[in-house]
């Protein structure tokens, strides 16, 4: 049994060092995501669920139900829920599709806008103070990172 982590983080063909990576990393990862959770501004009590799909509206624009389960990788039936209930707080609404009939797609309002604003701000307020406490070297080490991470989020 490893002395880190899970002892099946190490998988077959995987050295070491990349193995005791990956647990670090996850268990990183993991506790700056619940730190950061309870950050949220004192008002939102949405799910991080309905969370995520404001931020990502907000952040890329309009999609469809379809486009927004698979970038927060859950099932369409789930996803429908999710916007249904922020179409009924006013945070989104559902428009036509701009060329397809068919479809519709999901636009955050104004007031969403203003949710995922407030949120981000206290959450970004809370992070930057923690990150002025860092040297620079570790602040450019993480600056680094950030896209190699966002790069994992999104891999299959």
């Amino acid at each position: 049994m490893e002395k880190r982590g899970h002892p099946r983080a190490r998988r077959a063909g995987q050295s070491d060092s990349v193995a005791t990576v990956a647990t670090e990393l996850r268990f990183a990862v993991m506790r700056l995501r619940r730190r950061l959770a309870r950050e949220r501004h004192p008002d939102n009590d949405l799910s991080v669920s309905s969370m995520a799909v404001l931020y990502a509206l907000n952040r890329y624009g309009d999609l469809t139900v379809g486009a927004l389960a698979a970038r927060e990788q859950v099932q369409p039936p789930s996803m429908t829920r999710t916007v249904t209930a922020l179409v009924d707080a006013g945070l989104v609404e559902r428009c036509a599709h701009p060329s397809d009939g068919r479809q519709v797609v999901v636009r955050v309002t104004d007031e969403g806008r203003a949710v995922v604003g407030a949120d981000l701000t206290r959450r970004d307020r809370w992070l930057s103070r923690r990150l002025e406490e860092l040297s620079a070297e570790e602040r450019d080490v993480l600056r680094r990172a950030a896209p190699i991470l966002q790069r994992l989020a999104e891999a299959d």
